[in-house]
């Protein structure tokens, strides 16, 4: 499990830190986020899908659950936010599991609730927020 740390001190830290870490993870396209409410994860998620050339506006799909944007590549890019989903069943319901087939860049907020649909493999970002600086980790998770 290969695992790598940032620090970003600013939000404009964060689209540097967004390409360097999607250079890493390169071979990854299912992104899993995790941090407390407010933590920042998605506006991580927007700085990664800038990096990836989205100039529409990207916000939380809460309350839809998945959003979709395109990339510079006409590639699709899928945001999904399980906050408010009470049971796996849910984004089986939405076809999460052929969204993560797709081949195309999968970003997942509040991926516990649905970890049993996860990937063998994926990109597990960490974001903890301390002392007006967000740490970033991420890690390869091969189950």
């Amino acid at each position: 499990m290969n695992s790598k740390h940032w620090t970003s001190t600013s939000l404009g830290d964060l689209d540097s830190t967004a390409g360097e870490l999607l250079e890493v993870n390169r071979n990854y396209r299912v992104f899993a986020f995790v941090g407390k409410m407010g933590a920042g994860k998605t506006t991580f998620i927007k700085a990664l899908c800038r990096s990836l050339g989205v100039g529409e506006e990207v916000s939380s799909p809460t309350f839809a659950l998945v959003n979709q944007y395109e990339g510079r590549q006409s590639d699709s890019i899928f945001h999904f936010d399980f906050y408010r989903i009470d049971s796996e069943q849910e984004a089986f319901d939405i076809g999460f599991e052929e969204y993560l087939d797709s081949g195309n860049y999968c970003f997942i907020e509040w991926p516990d609730k649905v970890d049993n649909l996860l990937p063998e493999e994926f990109v597990l970002i960490q974001i903890k927020e301390s002392e007006g600086k967000r740490h970033i980790e991420s890690k390869v998770i091969i189950d």
